[in-house]
């Protein structure tokens, strides 16, 4: 069981967290802030000796993560507004029955019971219909790709994750953060191959890039760009 405290070392706040786990002291950016992290029986004068001797680090990490956050796309989420898919801006517009709803190359249609929803009732549909469309769309391209491998995957689920943007388990199933959806395709294409690759080697070794890039050749430029833009895909 962990255990955590909290400090200030100049203008910079910071968590102490031990840990039964932990072999030796680290640095860690979490979602919350700094966390330093020790052993359980490390003594704390090594755990904020450690921050102190690793501070410009520090500092430069939290000047990058401020710089990341003022690049996240801001959303009013009103009828009229914009939002992007497979790396087009599409207009929200209201479908009158809840059949009508759906996405195409020109427009995102909503249903909702009420024509004048709140931002955040607003919000919750858009997210559900993106779901429901990035499933349909992923399971498409999964199953097509592994179909070229002789291959057919167990599941193809999608769920909103903060870490990963795909999973491949080792019984065959693919999950899918569904904001990928938001990405240029072949940003998304990248990331199906990526997955439904791992179906015929669980690991990252020579042979599973090799395999990669035999289907999508800019893999290592995708691969850059989702890194260096996934931030940016909020719903």
């Amino acid at each position: 069981m962990s255990s955590a405290a909290d400090f200030v070392y100049e203008d910079i706040a910071y968590t102490l967290v031990r840990s039964p786990r932990r072999k030796r002291v680290g640095l860690v950016m979490a979602r919350h802030g700094i966390e330093v992290r020790i052993p359980q029986r490390c003594a704390e004068v090594h755990g904020h000796r450690f921050l102190q001797d690793n501070i410009e680090w520090v500092r430069a990490q939290l000047s990058r993560a401020r710089s990341r956050a003022a690049e996240v796309p801001k959303h009013r989420y009103q009828w009229g507004e914009t939002f992007p898919w497979l790396g087009r801006r599409l207009v929200l517009q209201r479908a009158e029955r809840a059949a009508d709803a759906g996405i195409d190359h020109s427009e995102i249609r909503l249903y909702t019971r009420e024509r004048m929803p709140e931002p955040a009732r607003l919000q919750a549909a858009l997210q559900k219909l993106y779901q429901r469309e990035a499933l349909a769309l992923l399971t498409e391209k999964s199953e097509r790709l592994a179909a070229r491998l002789g291959l057919r995957p167990a599941a193809v689920r999608v769920r909103r994750t903060r870490s990963k943007w795909g999973h491949c388990t080792l019984r065959g199933e693919l999950q899918y953060n569904w904001l990928v959806c938001l990405a240029p395709e072949p940003v998304v294409d990248y990331l199906v191959t990526h997955e439904v690759c791992h179906m015929r080697h669980h690991n990252h070794s020579r042979d599973f890039w090799q395999l990669v890039e035999q289907f999508c050749p800019d893999c290592k430029t995708l691969r850059r760009w989702l890194r260096e833009n996934g931030h940016r895909l909020v719903l």
